[in-house]
Protein backbone atom coordinates (compact mmCIF):
# COMPACT_ATOMS: atom_id res chain seq x y z
CA UNK A 1 0.00 0.00 0.00
CA UNK A 2 1.26 3.49 -0.73
CA UNK A 3 2.47 5.30 2.28
CA UNK A 4 1.22 8.75 3.10
CA UNK A 5 3.48 11.39 4.38
CA UNK A 6 2.22 14.23 6.57
CA UNK A 7 4.00 17.53 6.39
CA UNK A 8 4.74 18.81 9.83
CA UNK A 9 5.55 22.42 10.51
CA UNK A 10 9.12 22.61 11.71
CA UNK A 11 9.51 23.73 15.27
CA UNK A 12 10.41 27.36 15.68
CA UNK A 13 13.95 28.08 16.63
CA UNK A 14 14.73 30.40 19.52
CA UNK A 15 15.68 33.14 17.06
CA UNK A 16 12.33 32.88 15.27
CA UNK A 17 10.45 33.16 18.55
CA UNK A 18 12.43 36.25 19.46
CA UNK A 19 11.66 37.78 16.05
CA UNK A 20 7.93 37.09 16.51
CA UNK A 21 7.96 38.59 20.01
CA UNK A 22 9.74 41.71 18.78
CA UNK A 23 7.34 42.05 15.85
CA UNK A 24 4.33 41.69 18.15
CA UNK A 25 5.73 44.28 20.53
CA UNK A 26 6.35 46.72 17.69
CA UNK A 27 2.82 46.19 16.40
CA UNK A 28 1.38 46.94 19.85
CA UNK A 29 3.52 50.06 20.21
CA UNK A 30 2.50 51.19 16.72
CA UNK A 31 -1.20 50.68 17.52
CA UNK A 32 -0.80 52.56 20.79
CA UNK A 33 0.97 55.49 19.11
CA UNK A 34 -1.56 55.72 16.26
CA UNK A 35 -4.53 55.46 18.62
CA UNK A 36 -3.11 58.13 20.93
CA UNK A 37 -2.47 60.51 18.03
CA UNK A 38 -6.00 59.96 16.67
CA UNK A 39 -7.54 60.55 20.11
CA UNK A 40 -5.54 63.77 20.44
CA UNK A 41 -6.72 64.83 16.98
CA UNK A 42 -10.32 64.09 17.98
CA UNK A 43 -9.96 66.37 21.00
CA UNK A 44 -8.59 69.13 18.75
CA UNK A 45 -11.51 68.76 16.33
CA UNK A 46 -14.11 68.85 19.11
CA UNK A 47 -12.35 71.85 20.63
CA UNK A 48 -12.52 73.71 17.32
CA UNK A 49 -16.20 72.81 16.87
CA UNK A 50 -16.95 74.04 20.40
CA UNK A 51 -15.48 77.42 19.47
CA UNK A 52 -17.24 77.70 16.11
CA UNK A 53 -20.82 76.61 16.81
CA UNK A 54 -23.46 78.28 18.94
CA UNK A 55 -26.24 80.79 18.45
CA UNK A 56 -23.98 82.22 15.76
CA UNK A 57 -21.41 80.35 13.67
CA UNK A 58 -17.89 81.75 13.41
CA UNK A 59 -15.45 80.63 10.75
CA UNK A 60 -12.10 79.02 11.55
CA UNK A 61 -10.39 82.19 10.32
CA UNK A 62 -12.31 84.31 12.83
CA UNK A 63 -11.56 81.85 15.61
CA UNK A 64 -7.83 81.92 14.88
CA UNK A 65 -7.82 85.73 14.83
CA UNK A 66 -9.58 85.88 18.21
CA UNK A 67 -7.20 83.33 19.75
CA UNK A 68 -4.23 85.36 18.44
CA UNK A 69 -5.60 88.45 20.19
CA UNK A 70 -7.06 90.38 17.26
CA UNK A 71 -10.27 92.32 17.68
CA UNK A 72 -13.08 90.71 15.68
CA UNK A 73 -16.52 92.38 15.99
CA UNK A 74 -18.88 90.05 17.82
CA UNK A 75 -16.46 87.15 17.94
CA UNK A 76 -14.01 88.74 20.38
CA UNK A 77 -16.54 88.66 23.20
CA UNK A 78 -18.55 85.57 22.24
CA UNK A 79 -15.54 83.40 21.49
CA UNK A 80 -12.90 84.99 23.69
CA UNK A 81 -14.98 85.42 26.86
CA UNK A 82 -17.69 82.76 26.57
CA UNK A 83 -16.79 79.85 24.32
CA UNK A 84 -13.02 79.72 24.76
CA UNK A 85 -12.99 79.49 28.59
CA UNK A 86 -15.77 76.89 28.42
CA UNK A 87 -13.91 74.76 25.86
CA UNK A 88 -10.59 75.05 27.71
CA UNK A 89 -12.29 74.10 30.99
CA UNK A 90 -13.94 71.11 29.28
CA UNK A 91 -10.57 69.92 27.98
CA UNK A 92 -8.76 70.37 31.29
CA UNK A 93 -11.47 68.74 33.40
CA UNK A 94 -11.74 65.88 30.90
CA UNK A 95 -7.98 65.34 30.96
CA UNK A 96 -8.01 65.38 34.75
CA UNK A 97 -10.96 63.04 35.16
CA UNK A 98 -9.63 60.64 32.53
CA UNK A 99 -6.12 60.37 33.96
CA UNK A 100 -7.34 60.19 37.57
CA UNK A 101 -9.89 57.51 36.76
CA UNK A 102 -7.51 55.20 34.92
CA UNK A 103 -4.90 55.63 37.66
CA UNK A 104 -7.27 54.29 40.32
CA UNK A 105 -8.47 51.52 38.01
CA UNK A 106 -4.89 50.46 37.27
CA UNK A 107 -3.60 50.64 40.83
CA UNK A 108 -6.58 48.68 42.16
CA UNK A 109 -6.69 46.37 39.11
CA UNK A 110 -10.44 46.82 38.79
CA UNK A 111 -12.32 48.81 36.10
CA UNK A 112 -15.05 49.62 38.63
CA UNK A 113 -12.62 51.39 40.99
CA UNK A 114 -13.14 54.91 39.67
CA UNK A 115 -13.54 58.06 41.80
CA UNK A 116 -17.27 58.04 40.96
CA UNK A 117 -17.64 54.68 42.70
CA UNK A 118 -15.24 54.88 45.64
CA UNK A 119 -16.50 58.12 47.15
CA UNK A 120 -13.98 60.83 46.34
CA UNK A 121 -16.40 62.70 44.06
CA UNK A 122 -19.05 62.38 46.77
CA UNK A 123 -16.69 64.09 49.21
CA UNK A 124 -16.38 67.08 46.90
CA UNK A 125 -20.14 67.10 46.37
CA UNK A 126 -20.97 66.96 50.08
CA UNK A 127 -18.53 69.78 50.85
CA UNK A 128 -19.97 71.93 48.06
CA UNK A 129 -23.56 71.34 49.22
CA UNK A 130 -22.59 72.27 52.78
CA UNK A 131 -21.01 75.44 51.44
CA UNK A 132 -24.07 76.37 49.37
CA UNK A 133 -26.85 75.43 51.81
CA UNK A 134 -25.34 75.77 55.28
CA UNK A 135 -22.67 78.44 54.81
CA UNK A 136 -24.40 80.41 51.98
CA UNK A 137 -21.24 80.48 49.88
CA UNK A 138 -21.00 80.79 46.12
CA UNK A 139 -18.50 80.96 43.29
CA UNK A 140 -14.82 80.34 44.07
CA UNK A 141 -15.55 79.71 47.77
CA UNK A 142 -17.69 76.68 46.87
CA UNK A 143 -14.98 75.40 44.53
CA UNK A 144 -12.35 75.78 47.24
CA UNK A 145 -14.54 73.93 49.74
CA UNK A 146 -15.17 71.15 47.20
CA UNK A 147 -11.42 70.84 46.65
CA UNK A 148 -10.89 70.41 50.38
CA UNK A 149 -13.74 67.89 50.60
CA UNK A 150 -12.29 65.70 47.87
CA UNK A 151 -8.82 65.74 49.41
CA UNK A 152 -10.14 65.02 52.92
CA UNK A 153 -12.33 62.15 51.69
CA UNK A 154 -9.46 60.58 49.78
CA UNK A 155 -7.23 60.82 52.86
CA UNK A 156 -9.93 59.24 55.03
CA UNK A 157 -10.51 56.34 52.63
CA UNK A 158 -6.79 55.67 52.28
CA UNK A 159 -6.21 55.85 56.05
CA UNK A 160 -9.02 53.37 56.73
CA UNK A 161 -7.89 50.97 54.01
CA UNK A 162 -4.15 50.97 54.77
CA UNK A 163 -4.49 49.26 58.15
CA UNK A 164 -2.92 45.81 57.98
CA UNK A 165 -1.30 46.58 54.62
CA UNK A 166 -2.65 48.04 51.41
CA UNK A 167 -5.40 46.01 49.72
CA UNK A 168 -7.28 47.26 46.69
CA UNK A 169 -10.46 45.35 47.48
CA UNK A 170 -10.57 46.80 50.99
CA UNK A 171 -10.12 50.33 49.63
CA UNK A 172 -12.95 49.85 47.13
CA UNK A 173 -15.35 48.52 49.75
CA UNK A 174 -14.49 51.28 52.21
CA UNK A 175 -14.85 53.85 49.44
CA UNK A 176 -18.30 52.54 48.53
CA UNK A 177 -19.34 52.74 52.20
CA UNK A 178 -18.01 56.30 52.54
CA UNK A 179 -19.80 57.26 49.31
CA UNK A 180 -23.09 55.95 50.72
CA UNK A 181 -22.67 57.98 53.90
CA UNK A 182 -21.81 61.15 51.99
CA UNK A 183 -24.73 60.65 49.60
CA UNK A 184 -27.01 60.43 52.64
CA UNK A 185 -25.57 63.71 53.93
CA UNK A 186 -26.22 65.36 50.56
CA UNK A 187 -29.80 64.06 50.45
CA UNK A 188 -30.49 65.25 54.00
CA UNK A 189 -29.18 68.74 53.30
CA UNK A 190 -31.17 69.03 50.07
CA UNK A 191 -34.36 67.93 51.85
CA UNK A 192 -34.04 70.83 54.30
CA UNK A 193 -32.80 73.53 51.93
CA UNK A 194 -34.65 76.48 50.46
CA UNK A 195 -35.77 76.11 46.86
CA UNK A 196 -33.23 78.60 45.49
CA UNK A 197 -30.38 76.81 47.28
CA UNK A 198 -31.57 73.45 45.95
CA UNK A 199 -31.42 74.77 42.38
CA UNK A 200 -27.87 76.04 42.85
CA UNK A 201 -26.72 72.86 44.57
CA UNK A 202 -28.28 70.57 41.97
CA UNK A 203 -26.68 72.52 39.16
CA UNK A 204 -23.29 72.05 40.81
CA UNK A 205 -23.89 68.37 41.62
CA UNK A 206 -24.89 67.66 38.02
CA UNK A 207 -21.50 68.78 36.73
CA UNK A 208 -21.74 71.90 34.63
CA UNK A 209 -19.57 74.15 32.49
CA UNK A 210 -22.14 76.95 32.42
CA UNK A 211 -20.16 79.16 34.81
CA UNK A 212 -16.87 78.68 32.99
CA UNK A 213 -14.47 81.59 33.31
CA UNK A 214 -10.75 82.18 33.21
CA UNK A 215 -10.78 82.33 37.03
CA UNK A 216 -12.05 78.74 37.12
CA UNK A 217 -9.61 77.65 34.42
CA UNK A 218 -6.46 78.93 36.14
CA UNK A 219 -6.28 76.57 39.19
CA UNK A 220 -6.88 73.37 37.23
CA UNK A 221 -4.50 74.54 34.48
CA UNK A 222 -1.72 74.97 37.06
CA UNK A 223 -2.51 71.60 38.67
CA UNK A 224 -2.54 69.83 35.30
CA UNK A 225 0.73 71.46 34.22
CA UNK A 226 2.45 70.19 37.37
CA UNK A 227 0.83 66.81 38.00
CA UNK A 228 0.28 65.35 34.53
CA UNK A 229 3.91 65.46 33.30
CA UNK A 230 5.04 63.93 36.60
CA UNK A 231 2.55 61.06 36.28
CA UNK A 232 3.33 60.50 32.61
CA UNK A 233 7.05 60.30 33.37
CA UNK A 234 6.34 57.37 35.72
CA UNK A 235 3.94 55.58 33.38
CA UNK A 236 6.11 52.45 33.11
CA UNK A 237 6.09 52.04 36.87
CA UNK A 238 2.30 52.26 36.92
CA UNK A 239 2.11 49.55 34.26
CA UNK A 240 4.36 47.32 36.33
CA UNK A 241 2.06 47.81 39.34
CA UNK A 242 -0.65 45.95 37.44
CA UNK A 243 1.41 42.77 37.85
CA UNK A 244 1.17 42.93 41.63
CA UNK A 245 3.43 44.39 44.30
CA UNK A 246 5.94 41.51 44.36
CA UNK A 247 6.36 41.40 40.58
CA UNK A 248 6.66 45.18 40.38
CA UNK A 249 9.29 45.19 43.11
CA UNK A 250 11.17 42.48 41.23
CA UNK A 251 11.24 44.79 38.20
CA UNK A 252 12.85 47.51 40.25
CA UNK A 253 9.75 49.59 41.04
CA UNK A 254 9.63 51.31 44.43
CA UNK A 255 6.13 50.07 45.14
CA UNK A 256 5.09 52.20 48.10
CA UNK A 257 6.58 55.41 46.73
CA UNK A 258 5.05 54.81 43.29
CA UNK A 259 1.63 54.03 44.74
CA UNK A 260 1.68 57.17 46.89
CA UNK A 261 2.82 59.31 43.95
CA UNK A 262 0.00 58.15 41.72
CA UNK A 263 -2.67 58.29 44.42
CA UNK A 264 -1.70 61.85 45.34
CA UNK A 265 -1.51 62.86 41.68
CA UNK A 266 -4.86 61.29 40.80
CA UNK A 267 -6.58 62.81 43.84
CA UNK A 268 -5.15 66.24 43.00
CA UNK A 269 -6.36 66.07 39.39
CA UNK A 270 -9.77 64.82 40.45
CA UNK A 271 -10.13 67.41 43.20
CA UNK A 272 -9.22 70.38 41.00
CA UNK A 273 -11.40 69.13 38.12
CA UNK A 274 -14.36 68.62 40.44
CA UNK A 275 -13.84 72.00 42.06
CA UNK A 276 -13.85 73.65 38.63
CA UNK A 277 -16.86 71.96 37.04
CA UNK A 278 -18.54 69.77 39.63
CA UNK A 279 -18.58 65.95 39.70
CA UNK A 280 -19.17 65.25 36.00
CA UNK A 281 -20.79 61.83 36.22
CA UNK A 282 -18.86 58.82 34.88
CA UNK A 283 -16.21 60.85 33.03
CA UNK A 284 -13.46 59.31 35.15
CA UNK A 285 -15.17 55.92 35.07
CA UNK A 286 -15.54 55.56 31.29
CA UNK A 287 -12.24 56.98 30.05
CA UNK A 288 -9.92 54.12 31.02
CA UNK A 289 -11.96 51.16 29.72
CA UNK A 290 -12.70 52.97 26.45
CA UNK A 291 -9.02 53.83 25.98
CA UNK A 292 -8.04 50.23 26.73
CA UNK A 293 -10.29 48.94 23.94
CA UNK A 294 -8.92 51.48 21.47
CA UNK A 295 -5.20 51.10 22.20
CA UNK A 296 -5.18 47.34 22.73
CA UNK A 297 -3.66 45.13 25.44
CA UNK A 298 -0.49 45.98 27.31
CA UNK A 299 -0.58 49.70 26.53
CA UNK A 300 0.16 52.59 28.85
CA UNK A 301 -3.29 54.12 29.30
CA UNK A 302 -2.50 57.40 31.04
CA UNK A 303 -2.36 59.69 28.00
CA UNK A 304 -5.01 57.87 25.89
CA UNK A 305 -7.41 57.90 28.86
CA UNK A 306 -6.81 61.62 29.38
CA UNK A 307 -7.65 62.25 25.72
CA UNK A 308 -10.76 60.05 25.95
CA UNK A 309 -11.86 61.98 29.04
CA UNK A 310 -11.40 65.31 27.25
CA UNK A 311 -13.30 64.05 24.19
CA UNK A 312 -16.13 62.74 26.40
CA UNK A 313 -16.56 66.04 28.22
CA UNK A 314 -16.26 68.17 25.07
CA UNK A 315 -18.58 65.95 23.03
CA UNK A 316 -21.12 65.60 25.84
CA UNK A 317 -21.16 69.36 26.36
CA UNK A 318 -21.86 69.93 22.67
CA UNK A 319 -24.73 67.42 22.84
CA UNK A 320 -26.04 69.00 26.03
CA UNK A 321 -26.08 72.46 24.47
CA UNK A 322 -27.30 71.88 20.94
CA UNK A 323 -28.68 68.37 20.32
CA UNK A 324 -31.37 67.79 22.94
CA UNK A 325 -33.83 70.63 22.39
CA UNK A 326 -32.85 72.32 25.66
CA UNK A 327 -29.53 73.18 27.29
CA UNK A 328 -28.56 70.72 30.00
CA UNK A 329 -25.51 70.46 32.27
CA UNK A 330 -22.79 68.30 30.74
CA UNK A 331 -23.07 65.82 33.61
CA UNK A 332 -26.60 64.90 32.52
CA UNK A 333 -25.30 63.60 29.18
CA UNK A 334 -22.29 61.79 30.65
CA UNK A 335 -24.62 60.23 33.22
CA UNK A 336 -26.93 58.93 30.48
CA UNK A 337 -23.93 57.50 28.63
CA UNK A 338 -22.23 56.13 31.74
CA UNK A 339 -25.13 54.22 33.30
CA UNK A 340 -25.42 51.56 30.55
CA UNK A 341 -21.62 51.45 30.29
CA UNK A 342 -21.49 50.63 34.02
CA UNK A 343 -23.95 47.77 33.51
CA UNK A 344 -21.86 46.47 30.60
CA UNK A 345 -18.66 46.56 32.67
CA UNK A 346 -20.37 44.83 35.59
CA UNK A 347 -21.44 41.99 33.29
CA UNK A 348 -18.02 41.77 31.62
CA UNK A 349 -16.15 41.90 34.94
CA UNK A 350 -18.34 39.13 36.33
CA UNK A 351 -17.51 36.92 33.34
CA UNK A 352 -13.85 37.61 32.77
CA UNK A 353 -12.34 39.14 35.89
CA UNK A 354 -11.41 42.63 36.92
CA UNK A 355 -8.88 43.89 34.38
CA UNK A 356 -9.36 46.80 32.02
Amino acid sequence: MPTTHTLERPADTGAQRVVRIIAGRRARHRRHAVATILLGALVCVLFAVALMVGDRFYSPDQIVRVVLGESVPGASFTVGELRLPRAVLAVLTGLGFGMAGVTFQTLLRNPLASPDIIGISHGAGAAAVIGIIVLSLDGPAVSLLALGGALATAALIYALSIRGGFAGTRLILIGIGVAAVLQSVISYLLSRAASWDIQTAMQWLSGSLNNASWERVLPIAIAAAIVMPLMLSQGRSLGAMQLGDDSAAGLGVRVNATRMLFILGAVALLAFATAAAGPIAFAAFMAGPIAARITGPGANLLLPSAFVGAALVLGSDLLAQFALGARYPVGVVTGVLGAPFLIYLLIRTNRSGGSL
